[in-house]
């Protein structure tokens, strides 16, 4: 497709880009359902606690500072404190917040790049509250970025890129909306979140860093100034997903069609995506259910050996390698099978102190953690890689005194998979706030948020998770 531009140019269009620009400029409200404005409620909720859980965390406060050193009053909040900035930075500081206990939602679909689509809400509330918008508005930027997040997943098999890539297109598009660009604007928001923010998996390969966790606010803070780019008149590339040196030859590594996207009787992606109720990778919530299926345990002395069955992909990912058995971080320990096994056994469960410095160097667990071997299950291989997705995991402790004790989960009510009920996100949101906003106040955030509908504008909202 062409078009011309005011430069005189004729601006090149292509079908990728064509077909999502054309989805966030249709997209409305009132064409979404029900189901899924309840879902981007949910996962607003999530999402706002595990940022309000993880506030004293260490890149949160570097982020923060950061911040306080741009302010701009007219901007977006820093979520939790007064303070003001540019939207795009807003965006990278409370996305980068949010992501940092490993608490928000994931998503595991037979065949796609898998991910962490919550980290589109917190960069797309900054837009809305820079714009003014609605709580309508905001629902609806978030069903559309969570749809062009999932939707591209679904057909990127590169494993050398992140899928905070992914994040960073859908928070544009739907920053672009919110802050009302033309389809013109539009298509040059899109080309400058694409041409320009490329991340590489390295962000998660071997020892890990804090950067894991901001690779998401970045992402954010790229799409959001891609939207402001484009709203103050800057042009972007031609051609940006099909050219000859596009992203779907040198980033996607093969072009592509995307699905039929939500709507007019196609359900919306975000109804797909799945919570944790511990803090942990994905991957690695079926370890900590099955272990406090045995845990707390007495007598650790009397521990010989702990066998961890795992589907092959948490096992390489989390369970394979000499840093998983010696993490030096919070970053590493919450992608450790041996650590958050040993750990669990140790404690019942695993939660955000789990991983201080006092438990992260503990000697006891250190010495259990040796006595743990992680092994593929190919039963449990072949479950995770069919749908409906089961995420199973069998732990097997042998003790001295000849005692077996066997926990399994997976493929029952108590799989990772299976959906979580109001009541169950609305306590894990009380959990990770309470001690900081107390009851009263989390329940009004709470009604607020369970109404974003009727809300007129969201920047009433930041004062209600004010820290200090």
């Amino acid at each position: 497709m062409q078009n011309p531009s005011k430069t005189g140019v004729v601006k090149q269009v292509d079908s990728i880009q064509q077909q999502l620009t054309s989805y966030a400029g249709d997209l409305s409200y009132c064409g979404i359902t029900a189901e899924a404005v309840h879902a981007a409620k949910l996962r607003t909720i999530d999402t706002l606690g595990a940022l309000i859980g993880a506030f004293f965390g260490e890149p949160c406060w570097i982020a923060r500072n950061l911040a306080a050193q741009m302010p701009y009053p007219n901007g977006a909040t820093v979520i939790g404190t007064r303070m003001k900035t540019a939207p795009d930075l807003a965006a990278f500081i409370n996305a980068s917040t949010a992501r940092y206990p490993e608490l928000t939602d994931s998503y595991h679909w037979p065949g796609s790049s898998y991910g962490h689509p919550s980290d589109v809400v917190t960069p797309v509330f900054a837009a809305a509250e820079y714009a003014r918008s609605s709580g309508r508005d905001f629902l609806t930027g978030i069903v559309l970025a969570y749809e062009v997040y999932l939707r591209i997943s679904n057909v990127f098999h590169n494993n050398g890129f992140d899928h905070t890539n992914f994040c960073c297109l859908g928070t544009a598009l739907a920053a672009g909306k919110l802050l009302g660009l033309s389809t013109e604007q539009l298509s040059h928001c899109v080309s400058m979140a694409v041409v320009p923010n490329v991340t590489l998996r390295q962000v998660r390969t071997d020892p890990l860093s804090m950067w894991k966790a901001v690779a998401s606010g970045q992402a954010g803070r790229a799409g959001v100034f891609a939207a402001m780019l484009a709203r103050a008149g800057m042009e972007g590339p031609h051609l940006p997903f099909e050219g000859k040196a596009g992203w779907c030859d040198h980033v996607a590594g093969g072009r592509f069609q995307l699905e039929k996207m939500g709507g007019s009787g196609t359900p919306f992606k975000i109804l797909d995506t799945r919570f944790k109720l511990r803090p942990s990778s994905g991957e690695a919530q079926s370890t900590i259910l099955a272990a406090e299926k045995v845990s707390p345990l007495r007598n650790l002395k009397d521990v010989k050996k702990i066998t961890v069955e795992l589907y092959k992909k948490a096992k390489l990912s989390k369970g394979t390698g000499a840093h998983q058995w010696n993490p030096d971080s919070r970053e590493a320990a919450d992608h450790s099978v041996p650590y958050l096994v040993a750990v669990t056994l140790m404690d019942g469960t695993v939660t955000l102190r789990s991983f201080n410095d006092a438990r992260l160097w503990n000697p006891e667990l250190r010495a259990l953690m040796q006595k743990i071997e992680v092994t593929e299950n190919e039963e449990f291989t072949r479950a995770y890689e069919r749908r409906p997705v089961e995420h199973r995991t069998r732990i097997t402790v042998l003790t001295f005194s000849g005692e077996r004790l066997v926990g399994e989960t997976g493929g029952d009510e108590d799989d990772f998979s299976m959906p979580k009920s109001d009541a169950q996100i609305e306590e894990k949101f009380r959990g990770l706030t309470e001690d900081m906003l107390g009851a009263k106040r989390a329940n009004t955030i709470l009604e607020k948020l369970w109404h974003l509908e009727d809300v007129k504008d969201v920047s009433e909202i930041p004062p209600l998770l004010l820290l200090h």
